[in-house]
């Protein structure tokens, strides 16, 4: 599903590593993609040669989660000094945490939301949003209603 725009929001658009370059991928595919460590099992983002958790050499792969989460901790910003994100203001800025690792987080706007009317715990899902001159999606997550 494509997330709202927010008007004014002027995103910049992602430049890939090697070792981000499946996430992107997925992400252009609408899917949510992290690395999970093939010796302990353990989710990682963003994007890692090593597992943090093992410390293992073993390779970690890339797989599909649930894009489902909550929100852990909010603000809203009404000076930003970000250029991108002066013509959105105020806007919101959300800490996701990732439903299938609690110690996952990901950055969101919440597109669709107003500033300010949602609360730290709320049910959220990833949704992408299009970049203004890209053909590359972007993981943003939406208050689950």
């Amino acid at each position: 599903m494509l997330a709202q725009t927010i008007p004014g929001l002027q995103r910049p658009i992602p430049i890939p590593t090697e070792l981000s370059q499946p996430f992107w991928d997925a992400a252009k595919q609408q899917k949510l993609s992290i690395q999970k460590c093939s010796a302990c099992g353990s989710l990682a983002y963003p994007a890692r040669a090593r597992c943090n958790r093992c410390s293992s050499t073993a390779p970690l792969e890339w797989t599909e989660v649930e894009g489902k989460g909550h929100i852990d901790v909010h603000l809203i910003i009404r000076d930003s000094r970000i250029r991108g994100f002066r013509s959105a203001q105020p806007i919101n800025f959300a800490i996701i945490r990732l439903d299938a690792d609690p110690g996952i987080n990901f950055l969101s706007n919440l597109p669709g939301t107003p500033p300010g009317e949602f609360e730290d715990g709320m049910p959220v899902e990833v949704v992408f949003a299009e970049i203004e001159g890209s053909d590359q999606l972007v993981p943003e997550w939406q208050i689950v209603k």
